[in-house]
C-alpha cells in the first residue's frame, strides 16, 4: 500500500503540475481593432429553457458586431414549455437581426448533436458557434473570434466559459468543479496536447466539421458533442486547432440547483470516455480517479496500519497544495479568488462524488432535461 501511496501520488502531482506549467505557457489573446471579416452561425439548442432564455437572448442582442455579419439558429429540441414564444417575443423587435427557430430532427442517440447537426445544415455562414441556453455572452464576444482567426486562421478554436457562483456552497463547490476543468482545458491546450473543450463557447469551420464526418461514429454517446468534434478536428488539423484564452470571450453560465442534479450531470459528463480515443485524456481520467479513490481507501485503512499515516498524510498535503495551486491560477483568470473554506470542504466531498460518478458511469444512466439516457454499445 505505501508503494501505492508513492505512485500515485507521483503520477498526480506530475501531472496537475504538468497542466499547470501547460496554463502558464498559453500566452493571452490581446486583440487588436480590426476591421470585420468573419461570418458566424450562432448554433443555441435549447429544451425547456425559458427561464434561461431570456438572459442568453439579451445578452445576444447586445453584441458588438454587424448584424449582417452573423445569424442566430435556435434548436428546439422537443420543448414543453413556452420558450419558442419567449424567443420570437423577445427578438422580433430586431429588425436586422437575422434568427430561426429551428425543430430539431431526431437521427441518433444524441440529442444535442442532432439538434447542431440539423442547425449546421440550415446555416448560411462558414463559421460555426456554439453555445447553451442557459449561458450569457459578453458583448465583445464575436469581436474577440473575428480578431484571433484573422490571426491563426485556425480551423477550430475553444473558448473559456465561467460558472457564475452565488451565495450556496453547491453553487460554489460547482463553480471550483469548474475552475478544475477549465484548467485542465487550457493547460493541456498549452502543452498542444487539447484535451477538454466546453460546447457552451465552441467554433469550428463548416466545412471542416464536415470533412471530419460530424458527429459519425460516436453520435450513439448522448454527451460529448465538444470533446468529441475536438478530437477529430485535432486529428484532422493538428495545427489549427486552438484555445483562444481571452478575457472579453468569457461565456457565463449558470449551475444546476440540486446534489441530484449535479451528480447526474457529472455521470453525463463521464459516460462518454470510453467512447474517447485520446489516450492522453483517458490517461488523465485514471489518474484523478485513483488518486481520489486512494484519499477514500487509505483514510480507512490507516485505521489498521497506522505505519501507513505519514504517507498517507504526505500525499494528502501534496495533493491539496497543488490543487490548490492550480485552482488558484484558473480563478484568477477569470477575476476570481478561491474562498479556503469553500476549497476544504469542496476537497473532502470532491473523491465521494468521483467514485459515484465513476460507477454511475459504468451503466450510463443518468436523467437529464426530462430524459432518461442509457448507454449503448455502437
Amino acid at each position: 500500500m505505501t508503494l501505492a501511496i508513492v505512485i500515485i501520488g507521483f503520477l498526480y502531482l506530475f501531472t496537475i503540475g504538468l497542466l499547470l506549467v501547460g496554463m502558464m505557457q498559453l500566452p493571452e489573446f490581446i486583440s487588436e481593432e480590426k476591421e470585420v471579416k468573419t461570418n458566424f452561425s450562432i448554433i443555441i439548442p435549447f429544451r425547456n429553457e425559458a427561464a434561461h432564455l431570456p438572459a442568453l437572448l439579451e445578452s445576444l442582442k447586445s453584441l458588438n458586431y454587424p448584424r449582417e455579419h452573423f445569424e442566430l439558429l435556435l434548436v428546439d429540441d422537443a420543448s414543453e414549455d413556452d420558450s419558442a414564444a419567449i424567443i420570437t417575443a423577445l427578438l422580433k423587435s430586431e429588425t436586422k437581426l437575422q434568427f430561426q427557430i429551428i425543430s430539431n430532427v431526431r437521427r441518433s442517440n444524441s440529442p444535442k448533436k442532432d439538434a447542431i447537426t440539423c442547425a449546421i445544415e440550415n446555416s448560411i455562414y462558414d463559421w460555426i458557434l456554439t453555445t447553451d441556453a442557459d449561458c450569457q455572452v459578453p458583448e465583445f464576444w464575436l469581436r474577440e473570434y473575428d480578431a484571433y482567426i484573422q490571426t491563426y486562421s485556425p480551423k477550430c478554436i475553444a473558448g473559456p466559459v465561467a460558472l457564475t457562483s452565488g451565495d450556496t456552497f453547491i453553487q460554489r463547490y460547482q463553480q471550483l468543479d469548474n475552475w478544475s476543468l477549465q484548467g485542465v482545458a487550457v493547460g493541456s491546450f498549452g502543452l498542444n496536447a487539447p484535451l477538454l473543450c466546453n460546447g457552451a463557447n465552441l467554433a469550428y469551420r463548416k466545412d471542416a466539421f464536415q470533412q471530419v464526418g460530424g458527429f459519425s461514429g460516436n453520435d450513439h454517446i448522448a454527451s460529448g458533442d465538444d470533446v468529441f468534434i475536438l478530437e477529430k478536428m485535432k486529428r484532422a488539423f493538428p495545427k489549427k486547432v486552438q484555445f483562444m484564452k481571452s478575457e472579453k470571450a468569457i461565456v457565463r453560465t449558470q449551475g444546476v440547483n440540486s446534489w441530484k442534479q449535479v451528480l447526474s450531470q457529472r455521470i453525463r459528463w463521464a459516460s462518454k470516455t470510453s467512447a474517447q480515443k485520446n489516450l492522453k485524456s483517458i490517461g488523465l481520467g485514471f489518474i484523478v480517479f485513483f488518486a481520489n479513490l486512494l484519499l477514500i481507501v487509505g483514510f480507512f485503512l490507516c485505521f489498521f496500519k497506522p505505519e501507513l499515516a505519514p504517507y498517507y498524510a504526505s500525499f494528502l498535503a501534496a495533493k491539496l497544495l497543488i490543487d490548490y495551486i492550480s485552482l488558484s491560477k484558473t480563478a484568477t483568470f477569470f477575476n476570481e479568488k478561491i474562498v479556503l473554506f469553500t476549497f476544504l470542504r469542496s476537497a473532502l466531498i470532491y473523491p465521494l462524488i468521483t467514485l459515484y460518478v465513476v460507477l454511475g458511469s459504468f451503466t450510463g444512466m443518468y436523467q437529464w432535461k426530462g430524459r432518461l439516457h442509457k448507454k449503448r454499445v455502437n
